[in-house]
């Protein structure tokens, strides 16, 4: 039965950067830390700035990753306010995911470009061991695909222009226990939903160039059922119609990268992320019990964010060696942290090098780690500190031009 599961998109992620998005979805975005905007001349330009296929080589290219993605576990130590019991180093379980994704290019068609990117946008899994996280999150799991395709066209010599549109299936699982089993939820469910994404590059000279693309929000509406258990209710039926929506946000992305005599390609990316549209999260039931005791609205209030990408790349004869550094912050206030989403500010350091194998091949690899700050918290019936939530992303890829 197709059960319910925004809650496990709402509060937590895979904490791979602010909030629950995944901006690492081909080989050179691992590498270089998502900062291939405006100089993206591989496949994935289809999927970071898709107005850069008009300025490309006339072929079609294609590309394979597979991405590895660790978590760390997460340790806190501090009280709750509601029993004044210390908790000392309660951990999350460590997570291990592998990642797909494919980005293709169109050779030229009559002026135009086509493009087609599957990735996962969003993502997640936190799992605790301990109480009191197991009241709350006990298990999160989010698995997303984005199906996106665009199409670009060029204003003159030097301004190209693109549009897409983002179709995003979603699936997960959410599962909260509550000491001697008084109260519980399990939910399951998926959703596809849609919106749509801008670009635009301008390259005043060969050495020069800028990027600009816009990913419009995403409103997840699902629908489904939900299995809860509140010890209040003599006969439950366990059972119950329930519907949420929550906003994926709205990014902007500003960029330049320019080019010197030695090959060397250095790129800064401005990024926001609106997550000032999450503000309140509201299950909506069919059944008056379980609108009064599981539907009632929470806070969230989340803010908007500022992500700062630099990348470098340096082409050799049959080798192309590539660096990132990426400073993130948290749209998490305060009042809404918790074992869900521990979420904090975070600086990334990447490395990666593709290698030229034959005219039409090219294989690489490349690694992200991103160290995310301790926090500290005195909110949301929580005295303590959260630690050591650290990332590892690896990479391989394989690029095809014919």
């Amino acid at each position: 039965m197709k059960k319910i599961v925004l809650l496990s998109l709402c509060t937590s992620a895979v904490l791979m950067a602010g909030g629950y998005k995944i901006p690492e979805a081909s080989l050179n975005a691992v590498a270089l830390g998502a900062a291939n905007v405006a100089h993206s001349t591989g496949a994935d330009a289809a999927y970071y700035n898709p107005a850069n296929m008009i300025f490309m080589k006339d072929e079609n290219i294609v590309e394979s990753d597979l991405m590895y993605i660790g978590l760390s576990k997460i340790k806190y130590e501090g009280y709750t306010a509601s029993t004044g019991t210390l908790y000392n180093n309660i951990e999350s379980k460590k997570e291990d995911f592998i990642v797909p994704s494919l980005h293709y290019v169109s050779p030229d068609i009559d002026g135009a470009r086509f493009g087609l990117s599957i990735v996962s946008p969003a993502g997640l899994s936190k799992r605790w061991n301990n109480q009191p996280a197991l009241s709350s999150a006990q298990e999160f799991t989010l698995t997303t695909v984005e199906i996106n395709p665009s199409i670009a066209l060029p204003i003159g010599d030097k301004v190209a222009i693109a549009v897409g549109i983002r179709a995003i299936y979603s699936e997960g699982i959410v599962k909260a226990y509550y000491p001697g089993g008084v109260v519980s939820q399990d939910m399951e469910g998926d959703s596809i939903d849609f919106g749509y994404n801008l670009a635009l590059s301008y390259k005043p000279s060969k050495e020069l160039s800028f990027g600009l693309t816009y990913r419009s929000k995403v409103d997840l509406k699902m629908e489904g059922d939900a299995d809860l258990f509140h010890y209040s209710y003599v006969n439950p039926k366990r059972n119950y119609s329930t519907a949420v929506e929550i906003p994926v946000p709205a990014l902007l992305n500003l960029a330049v990268a320019y080019t010197f005599p030695t090959n060397t390609t250095v790129e800064f990316v401005f990024e926001k992320n609106y997550w000032s549209a999450y503000s309140t999260l509201d299950f909506n039931y069919s059944d008056p019990y379980a609108e009064a005791v599981f539907g009632r609205a929470s806070s969230k209030n989340w803010k908007d964010t500022s992500v700062y990408r630099f990348g470098i790349t340096q082409e050799l004869d049959k080798l192309t060696l590539m660096g990132g550094i990426v400073l993130d912050e948290t749209p998490i206030p305060d009042e809404s942290l918790g074992f869900e989403l521990p979420d904090s500010d975070s600086l990334s350091v990447s490395f990666g090098a593709r290698y030229q194998m034959t005219e039409k091949i090219n294989v690489g690899l490349a690694a992200l780690y991103s160290m995310r700050d301790d926090r500290r918290t005195n909110d949301n019936n929580l005295n303590g500190e959260f630690k050591d939530s650290n990332v590892l992303i690896i990479s391989a890829g394989l690029e095809y031009r014919f």
